[in-house]
């Protein structure tokens, strides 16, 4: 993929802008709070739009463009989850937060390691995972204050609470976070030793070696994939590493000519699967020490469109010349 820096066409004025370079940190705040690239681009994309209807007399009085950029994008972060969660309940078998290929700027800008460790892990598709059992404005709380360090008092101008009442609300969502880690995931396994269980697991699947595969899932391995009613994708959740197995042989065995090849998804090892070369599924992995825990495979074509946009400008254009309306104006969005 492109590693070329994102870039801006909104502002028609040349004058250097503060806000210019804040679109990279916004993305990355925007994703983890909806789980979906396409509807954080379109979030930063608003923010934004509000940012340079205002004059610049109005925008020189801001002290500091990027918090205000932060408030405004997480606030239409807030209200898109809450219609999200009516669009889920419409959804065509299970939803599965849209993966990441591998790129340098989703952790949203310089951080110390400690902070690069965390927000590293939190766009580990088992975390986004978890966020989808939050509600809104516990996930916003806890996103913004746990990953990204921003102060409850901020925090409270969001989501129109008290900074106690979010400081609970982020309590909440750590406590959510602490229970849905089973203990087969708390395994030490190298970033080494991660990506060649991936490798054996792919090389495994290439062969359609039943036994090996069993050998590389967890006895209690589930597998969830995510076709959103668009490609076929089994609607419920594939139970136990055998099942699973078999499944995965017999779904290669329907879809002759695929490759296979080995990504980096949502920071940790993955799998990419593709026809002709189009991406059409691309698989997460929860990795213990010696075996795959978890698999999230997403066959939505709506969820690959960054997976299938190599050397593409990942510009964003102001909304009168872009092919879809701005975002608030047109109908709710699958997936």
């Amino acid at each position: 993929m492109s590693t070329s820096e994102p870039h801006l066409d909104l502002n028609p004025d040349p004058t250097p802008d503060p806000a210019f370079g804040e679109r990279r940190r916004l993305i990355a705040v925007a994703y983890r709070l909806l789980g979906s690239l396409a509807d954080a681009e379109d979030a930063v994309q608003e923010a934004y739009a509000r940012w340079y209807a205002m004059s610049a007399r109005q925008r020189a009085a801001v002290e500091t463009p990027g918090a205000w950029l932060t408030t405004v994008a997480a606030r239409i972060c807030l209200d898109l989850l809450g219609s999200a969660r009516a669009r889920r309940e419409r959804y065509v078998g299970a939803w599965i937060p849209e993966p990441l290929p591998d790129r340098t700027d989703w952790t949203g800008g310089p951080a110390d390691p400690a902070d690069r460790v965390a927000l590293h892990e939190s766009v580990n598709m088992a975390f986004l995972v978890v966020l989808e059992s939050m509600t809104p404005a516990e996930r916003v709380a806890f996103v913004l204050h746990d990953v990204f360090r921003y102060p409850f008092a901020e925090i409270a101008g969001i989501v129109a609470r008290s900074p106690a009442a979010c400081r609970q609300l982020a309590a909440s969502g750590r406590r959510r976070v602490r229970c849905a880690q089973p203990p087969a995931s708390t395994g030490t396994a190298t970033a080494a030793g991660q990506a060649a269980l991936v490798r054996h697991f792919k090389e495994a699947w290439e062969a359609g070696d039943i036994k090996a595969l069993v050998g590389l899932l967890d006895p209690d391995a589930t597998m969830v994939a995510d076709g959103g009613g668009l490609a076929g994708a089994a609607l419920r959740p594939v139970e136990g590493g055998e099942r699973i197995a078999r499944y995965l042989i017999h779904m290669a065995a329907k879809a002759p000519g695929l490759t296979l090849l080995e990504r980096t998804v949502n920071g940790v090892p993955g799998l990419l699967a593709r026809r002709a070369g189009t991406t059409v599924t691309v698989a997460a992995f929860d990795l213990g020490a010696d075996r795959v825990t978890r698999i999230w495979a997403v066959r939505n074509p709506e969820k690959l469109r960054a997976w299938n946009r190599e050397g593409a400008s990942w510009r964003i254009r102001p909304a009168a010349a872009r092919r879809e309306p701005p975002l608030g104006s047109r109908g709710p969005r699958r997936g």
